[in-house]
């Protein structure tokens, strides 16, 4: 099953996880050279699919 998520959702589970890594969680993917801002961290896990945060529509 593909997850669609709208602008709302991917901005809620990006900043959920930028707030996990600024809070000292394990980075889920290789950190990228001279990367180190949390919310673009967050994003690149969201792009690979890596994230274990799932949205639950009723």
């Amino acid at each position: 099953m593909s997850e669609e998520y709208n602008k709302f959702e991917k901005a809620r589970i990006v900043g959920a996880r930028a707030l996990q890594i600024a809070m000292g969680a394990p980075l889920l993917i290789k950190r990228p050279v001279k990367e180190y801002n949390p919310i673009n961290i967050a994003f690149l896990e969201f792009k690979k699919k890596v994230l274990p945060i799932t949205i639950r529509k009723e």
